[in-house]
C-alpha cells in the first residue's frame, strides 16, 4: 500500500474506534491528521456522529475543517472550558516509550497546548515513523520569537546540537508560524533523554515550544504496509 493509503486507513480507524457523540475533540495538523478530519466530517454529514465540538491546532486544520463542514471552537470558549475529551494527531517520530517528535508542519505550540488539555491523547502514524530513539530520522523543531534568533541558537548549540533556521519553499525568507514566530530545526549526533531535553529547551528565554512531546500517549494507531492497523493502548 502507498503511504497515503496507510495514513487514510489509520486515521479513519482512530475516529471509528475513539470518537462518540458529544465529544470535545482536538484535531492535529498534517497529512495523517487530515484523514481523521475527513472521516469525522463524513460521519457528521451522515448523522452517525452528533454534537461534536472540534478544536483545531492550526490555520491549516481550521481551513480543512471549515471546508468539510465541521463547526469549530477554541479552548477558551465556555463550551470547551479549556478541556478536551480526546485529541487525534500525527507524529514525525515515535520512540519505544511513545515519546514523540512533532512539528514538521510547524504547529507544535498549539499541538502541545491541546495535548496537555486532553483526557485521551491519540497518535496516528505509519510504521516508518517508529524509531529506536528520537532524532534518528528527523530534527527537533523549536519555535522561537524572531528577536531571540541568535541567543536561542547559541544556547541550543551549547546543548550539543546543530541548528538550522527553517526556510520557506514558496517565498523568500524563513518559515513563519501561525503565531508569527521562527522555527529552528536542531539535530543531535548522540542519543538524548527526551524529558530532560524538553525541559532544558523550554527554559531558554525566547523559546515558545519544542517538538519533543513527552505527554503520555494513551492510544497509538500504527498503519502497516500490508494494510493492517495496530491499535496499542496504555
Amino acid at each position: 500500500m502507498t503511504a497515503a493509503e496507510i495514513k487514510r486507513l489509520a486515521g479513519r480507524r482512530a475516529v471509528d474506534e475513539l470518537v462518540t457523540n458529544g465529544m470535545k475533540i482536538g484535531l492535529g495538523t498534517g497529512s495523517t491528521a487530515i484523514e481523521a478530519v475527513r472521516r469525522m466530517a463524513e460521519l457528521v454529514r451522515q448523522s452517525v456522529l452528533q454534537d461534536i465540538l472540534v478544536v483545531p491546532t492550526s490555520f491549516q486544520t481550521e481551513v480543512d475543517c471549515r471546508r468539510m463542514g465541521l463547526s469549530l471552537w477554541s479552548l477558551n470558549d465556555p463550551v470547551i472550558n479549556g478541556r478536551l475529551d480526546l485529541t487525534i494527531d500525527g507524529a514525525d517520530e515515535v520512540d519505544p516509550d511513545w515519546n514523540l517528535i512533532k512539528g514538521g508542519g510547524g504547529a507544535m505550540l498549539i499541538e502541545k497546548i491541546i495535548a496537555h488539555a486532553s483526557d485521551t491523547y491519540c497518535i496516528v502514524a505509519d510504521e516508518s515513523k517508529i524509531v529506536n530513539r528520537l532524532g534518528e530520522k528527523t530534527p527537533v523543531p523549536v519555535e522561537i520569537v524572531p528577536e531571540a534568533l541568535l541567543t536561542v541558537s547559541n544556547s541550543l548549540e551549547a546543548l550539543g546540537s546543530s541548528v538550522d533556521l527553517r526556510m520557506a519553499r514558496m517565498k523568500d525568507g524563513p518559515v513563519i508560524t501561525d503565531h508569527g514566530n521562527f522555527i529552528l530545526d536542531i539535530s543531535f549526533k548522540e542519543t538524548f533523554d527526551p524529558r530532560s531535553l524538553e525541559t532544558e529547551i523550554k527554559a531558554i528565554p525566547g523559546v515558545m515550544a519544542s517538538g519533543i512531546f513527552t505527554r503520555k500517549v494513551t492510544d497509538l494507531f500504527i498503519g502497516m504496509e500490508n494494510g493492517k492497523i495496530d491499535h496499542r493502548k496504555r
